[in-house]
């Protein structure tokens, strides 16, 4: 196969350990599972910081930062946060503003940053759970300004903005805004599905089909990725392979309660991998077929 295939382990995503138990939080658990997943076979790191006294997200540049170099003082990979997309106590509206980039502005000050969290567009995340228990969602919420501040802090410091994807007018307004900005480097597409929250796709091939053509219309060169929320992307990964996408696993995917370890769920997924005829990909790699 010609296109190797890139493997990402999302290690924790905003849920804390009252939901899925297994998640890594001190800078010391991040950074051990970071490393245990790229030797298991991911090339692509990315995660949320934690404060460790209260268990919740710490969207803190001097967290970040450890986490960053000390990963990378053992493995090479391309380690990427997120942004602080919180929602306020008694809000359903997560915060906007420049204020939400304030750790991704440090980090690329220190050097630190080469791939960048722009998501472009709004999503209601509510769980069926919730609605079943006529128990109010949120909005994650990434106004006009704040996707076009992402991308111009990415063009600024030559990070590639990681655009999740999860409605399909992402992927429109996405390479729309992209067009807009001189010089800035592939964004990376991860087309997110899920069964436990009502937003997009299910992992069914009919969703990535949809997916797949959206992206040729719009995005034809850009490298794009199956990633999602509370749920099992297995079903997707022999076609994705097929078609030349990318693949991502860990504990801000799966479903709430995994028995399983980012390592193993690597793991799992890069068998899977290779068992479609894959071949993974090293971070090295991966900076070369970006490369201009």
């Amino acid at each position: 196969m010609a296109k190797k295939t890139w493997l990402e382990v999302a290690l924790n995503g905003s849920w804390t350990r009252a939901h899925q138990p297994r998640i890594p939080v001190s800078v010391a658990e991040i950074v051990a599972d970071g490393i245990a997943s790229v030797q298991a076979g991911a090339a692509i790191v990315h995660l949320h910081a934690y404060d460790e006294a209260t268990g919740r997200q710490s969207d803190d540049a001097d967290l970040y930062t450890r986490i960053i170099e000390g990963i990378r003082a053992k493995v090479d990979a391309i380690v990427y946060p997120t942004i602080d997309g919180h929602v306020p106590a008694g809000a359903e509206v997560s915060i906007t503003g420049r204020k939400r980039y304030r750790a991704v502005e440090v980090l690329a000050e220190r050097g630190l940053l080469e791939w960048t969290v722009v998501d472009p567009g709004s999503v209601n995340t509510s769980s069926f759970v919730a609605v079943k228990r006529d128990t109010p969602g949120s909005v994650y919420l990434n106004t006009d300004s704040d996707v076009r501040l992402g991308l111009a802090l990415a063009q600024g410091c030559g990070a590639h903005p990681s655009y999740a994807i999860y409605e399909p007018g992402f992927v429109r307004l996405g390479a729309a805004l992209a067009r807009r900005y001189r010089g800035l480097k592939t964004p990376i597409y991860r087309l997110m599905f899920s069964d436990g929250l009502a937003f997009g796709f299910p992992p069914r091939d009919y969703a990535l089909d949809a997916y797949r053509a959206l992206l040729a219309e719009h995005a034809p060169d850009a490298p794009w990725m199956i990633a999602g929320l509370m749920t099992d992307l297995t079903p997707l990964i022999a076609e994705t392979v097929a078609h030349g996408g990318h693949v991502r696993a860990g504990l801000e995917d799966v479903p709430m309660g995994s028995t399983r370890g980012n390592a193993e769920l690597v793991e799992a997924t890069a068998i899977a991998v290779m068992r479609a005829g894959g071949t993974l990909a090293t971070a090295a790699e991966i900076r070369a077929a970006l490369a201009p």
